[in-house]
């Protein structure tokens, strides 16, 4: 069963991706950014791909500068795979959904 990707803010981060049970997947996007509508579907279909072992979240950048800067993002779209409070994948720019998959099997069949 999907839950989709969640929409968080600076104050839900905590609750939302360091105090989780699963991998976050962390979406950082921008309303002005054209590759982020590009990315869009590679991040619904990982939601949707990986439902049962990981929790995709998305932020968008402007409204929530606290945890931009905390994890050092520089450009969107962005993704950062945290677990246990730690980054496992950090990535700035366009990846496509096969890249993406890829990146996620390596991190995710370890658990």
């Amino acid at each position: 069963m999907s839950k989709g990707v969640i929409t968080i803010t600076d104050a839900e981060f905590e609750a939302e991706v360091l105090k989780a049970d699963l991998p976050v997947l962390v979406y950082f996007w921008a309303s002005w950014c054209g590759p982020c509508q590009l990315m869009s579907p590679a991040i619904n279909s990982a939601a949707t791909a990986y439902s049962d072992r990981l929790k995709v979240v998305k932020m968008e950048i402007d409204p929530n500068p606290l945890t931009v800067k905390q994890y050092q993002v520089e450009g969107v779209p962005a993704l950062r795979l945290i677990q246990d409070e730690k980054v496992l994948i950090s990535t700035e720019g366009v990846i496509g959904k096969d890249k993406l998959l890829t990146l996620l099997d390596t991190h995710l069949s370890s658990n």
